[in-house]
């Protein structure tokens, strides 16, 4: 084998990338000017079972395109009242697919609506519901990532959760809420 410093900076770097193709896995070391490889056994494909298409579980999940338009409605409902709000839509596992902050809304709105969103997903229900479940059981303030205060609706398909919406900024969370469900009516259309 040449040595290194007897190859252009191009063959090395082709040298290096047919090595790297052809799927060699080996110990390179470089001792005075010259290379060596030596290979080892590629490693056996990983045991494992195929799962059948019954034992699957495909989850619903809205579009980035219906979740901004989701949205938006809200954060249009909130100027035609003259609210500054953030808005805030998650999918089905409460990770955030859009967030709009209104201008002029409030540094903490942000979060706020972000977590309201995630909450009404969570449960599957409205967060000013979940509010009065918080006098039974109030650990479930404690669960991280959640708001239980009003601003937060769930979107469903098929009877099951598929994203939530939550709003926060406007002076009561009854606002907010209403915002958030004409977001959700948005997707209705």
């Amino acid at each position: 084998m040449k040595t290194l410093s007897a190859l252009s900076a191009r063959a090395r770097v082709l040298t290096a990338a047919a090595a790297v193709g052809a799927g060699i896995v080996g110990v390179v070391s470089v001792t005075a000017g010259t290379s060596t490889a030596s290979a080892a056994p590629a490693p056996a494909p990983a045991a494992g079972a195929s799962v059948a298409g019954k034992d699957l579980v495909r989850p619903s999940r809205l579009s980035v395109d219906a979740a901004t338009r989701a949205a938006q409605a809200a954060l249009a409902a909130a100027r035609k009242d003259g609210q500054k709000v953030s808005v805030a839509v998650v999918d089905r596992d409460g990770n955030t697919v859009v967030t709009l902050r209104g201008d002029g809304a409030g540094p903490q709105s942000y979060e706020s609506a972000q977590r309201k969103a995630y909450t009404a997903v969570s449960w599957n229900a409205p967060t000013s519901a979940l509010v009065k479940r918080l006098e039974q059981a109030p650990n479930l303030k404690d669960i991280p990532g959640t708001l239980f205060l009003p601003g937060g609706t769930p979107v469903q398909a098929d009877g099951q959760p598929v994203a939530g919406i939550g709003v926060a900024g406007a002076p009561s969370g009854d606002q907010d809420e209403k915002f958030a469900q004409a977001g959700a009516a948005a997707l209705g259309r």
